[in-house]
């Protein structure tokens, strides 16, 4: 017999789809990863940047704030040790300092040796190994000494202006001299120059000029040479420090040097200009801002004026004011600013401006957050809901209905995977309900039968001879046929059907239930032949239910060929081990045992082909007992099959026959010791 190609289908478990794994990217997953790393981006990105550009601001600002008050600091403590020859009482001046900044100040030696410190008992840390200046007033720091408090800088010399040393007046000298300035103040008032007067480091009062031309006071009556005049003691500092220059020089083998009243050389400096801090400096080292303007020559004559000269002098005289200066200051000392918990770096409170931002930025962030998880979450939700709306419809009894399939991701994939559950729930509601019109149809037709029979006894119409007793006993075997039929499903359904296996030979078994049919085969005119080698095909399985499985086949191949057609029963192993001995071949076991039922009958539609295994499905929908029977023959054999770990699959060709195989696992005879 041909089999079908290309017509006929195979009747197995109904198989299920295995996608591919999604990618990442286009995943579920993927996609609440990239929100989420966006909105934590976003988030990182925008309170980096606000918190850059707030601390930084912060920082710039209270940096400017420390320089200031550092710079205040220095100048202060410069002055005091400008004024005063030790550091004895400088403790005040720290505390009052530290106070008003808001800082820890402390001063040491220079070997570290405590001075005074604002920190005292356990708030005192230890100071840290660098320190934030020296102050020493004859070696400013021009830095620190350029944002002091007056905001004037220092000579070339790096002295400060406010160490005079010798050069400071007496108390009298000092009212003597103011005397005579307000009197010079006054006269030029009265000729309408104003003026004002000006007390430097050392007490020397000076007349500045209001406005910017300070030659007006030359055309007066005002003369101010009374002013420029040295006093006794000035004199005297200066003859000291034009010694101490020439000493120096003469240790280079250079000529002694005539200083002016402003501690320049060569010809006499010019009068100070109202409105500089100084007086006018065209000269290579500048004196203290207040110093004598004319002085009695000294008998040094001047030496040859060259760069190298002047360099020379320069020095010197820098050298010499520093002698002359160190016994009137006090000694360097080191300066330590620091926060008051001891640390050097200060540290900043956000203001109320910053702290604005900062929480208007974290509002923004958490709002576009709220919203991306809120959008996100939206769809996502959607399709979620309709799954829900749909599967509760589904439990109240509804007709299930599809939901929208939006896409191929994890929940697109869910969304097909429930609408093929509910399409499939459908099937098996509308399998249910012809079962149970099946079923009763099954068991009313042989009841109705016994009850007219016995209805018809009781009556008088019908004679209980044996004919009658062997009508209802043929009725009543058809009605425990289909209960057993049907006990046999729910015990398979249950997983509840016992098996009791035992080595079986194929070839055997088939030559039984071909023996078994040879009856009714010969009634209906059709040849039944078993075709098997031998020894045939060994299994292990039960062979009470394997030949209740491969009967049902024949019974049904019987029932459907034509007389003088032929129904074959054949076993064999697909990918079997083979051995040759004595010229023959023989079966030594393993690989898949086929049994197949082959009719030469009427055949099956191919639309009706997939339906064979199904419960009480027959072709012929009158359910007439002499074209078939009850419909359950088919779905016994396949539970039966599966039972032994096998499959069963049908072909047919429409006019030409059909052929149903089983599919078991063969048993692997044990190997010699």
């Amino acid at each position: 017999m041909r089999r079908a190609r290309g017509r006929g289908a195979r009747q197995q478990e109904p198989e299920r789809v295995h996608r591919a794994r999604l990618p990442l990217r286009r995943s579920l997953l993927g996609r609440l990863l990239a929100v989420s790393a966006l909105v934590a981006a976003c988030s990182v990105a925008a309170t980096a940047w606000i918190a850059v550009q707030t601390t930084s601001g912060a920082i710039k600002q209270e940096q400017g704030q420390n320089l200031t008050a550092d710079a205040r600091i220095y100048d202060t403590l410069l002055e005091y040790a400008a004024r005063n020859p030790t550091w004895d009482g400088v403790g005040a001046t720290v505390r009052k300092l530290a106070r008003e900044s808001g800082r820890r100040v402390a001063l040491t030696t220079q070997g570290r040796q405590p001075l005074a410190d604002s920190a005292t008992g356990e708030t005192a840390r230890a100071l840290p190994p660098q320190a934030s200046a020296v102050v020493d007033p004859l070696s400013v720091d021009t830095v620190l000494a350029a944002r002091g408090a007056d905001g004037q800088g220092t000579g070339a010399d790096r002295i400060d202006p406010r160490a005079v040393g010798p050069f400071r007046l007496s108390a009298a000298d000092s009212r003597a001299l103011r005397r005579t300035a307000d009197d010079k103040v006054a006269c030029l008032n009265r000729a309408g120059i104003a003026s004002d007067v000006v007390v430097g480091a050392s007490g020397r009062p000076r007349v500045q000029i209001v406005g910017n031309d300070p030659e007006r006071a030359l055309g007066t009556r005002c003369d101010l040479a009374a002013l420029d005049a040295p006093t006794r003691s000035e004199r005297k500092a200066l003859d000291a420090l034009t010694e101490l220059a020439d000493a120096c020089l003469k240790r280079q083998g250079r000529e002694g040097v005539r200083l002016n009243n402003d501690l320049s050389w060569g010809d006499p400096a010019p009068v100070a200009v109202p409105g500089e801090p100084g007086a006018l400096v065209p000269r290579p080292v500048p004196a203290p801002r207040d110093a004598p303007a004319e002085q009695a020559a000294p008998s040094v004559e001047m030496p040859e004026l060259t760069g190298e000269n002047d360099r020379a002098i320069a020095s010197c005289v820098g050298t010499a004011r520093s002698e002359q200066l160190s016994s009137y200051v006090a000694s360097p000392a080191l300066l330590f600013i620091g926060d008051e918990g001891g640390a050097t770096l200060p540290g900043f409170d956000l203001s109320p401006a910053n702290t604005a931002r900062i929480a208007g930025a974290a509002a923004l962030v958490l709002a576009l957050t709220v919203g991306a998880s809120v959008f996100a979450g939206t769809r996502l939700v959607r399709p979620l809901h309709a799954l829900t709306g749909a599967a509760q419809r589904m439990r109240d009894g509804e007709q299930p209905a599809s939901v929208p399939v939006s896409g191929d991701d994890e929940v697109g994939r869910l969304a097909a995977a429930f609408n093929d559950m509910s399409a499939h729930r459908a099937r098996l509601e509308e399998q249910r309900k012809a079962m149970v019109s099946d079923v009763a149809h099954e068991l009313r037709t042989p009841l109705s039968n016994i009850r007219g029979w016995l209805e018809a006894a009781q009556d008088g119409l019908a004679d209980p001879d044996p004919a009658f007793v062997s009508s209802l006993l043929e009725e009543a075997v058809l009605l425990q046929h289909v209960i057993d039929d049907l006990q046999d499903l729910a015990a398979a359904d249950a997983g509840a059907l016992r098996l009791h296996p035992e080595p079986v030979e194929a070839g055997e078994l088939l030559g039984q239930v071909a023996a078994a049919h040879q009856a009714r085969a010969e009634n209906a005119g059709v040849t039944l032949a078993v075709t098997a080698p031998a020894p045939g095909p060994a299994l292990s399985a039960d062979p009470v239910r394997l030949r209740q499985a491969v009967g049902n086949l024949v019974s049904n191949a019987v029932r459907h060929t034509p007389e003088g057609g032929r129904v074959t029963l054949r076993a064999y192993v697909a990918g079997r081990d083979v051995s040759e001995e004595g010229g023959g071949t023989a079966v030594t076991g393993g690989g898949t045992v086929v049994i197949e039922v082959t009719d030469t009958g009427s055949g099956i539609p191919a639309d009706d082909l997939p339906h064979v295994f199904d419960r009480f499905w027959r072709a012929e929908k009158s359910r007439s007992r002499r074209t078939g029977g009850s419909g359950l023959g088919l779905a016994i054999v396949r539970k039966l099959v599966e039972a032994h770990g096998g499959t069963v699959e049908a072909t047919s060709t429409e006019g030409e026959g059909s052929t149903f195989a089983l599919r078991l696992p063969g048993a692997r005879p044990p190997s010699a010791p």
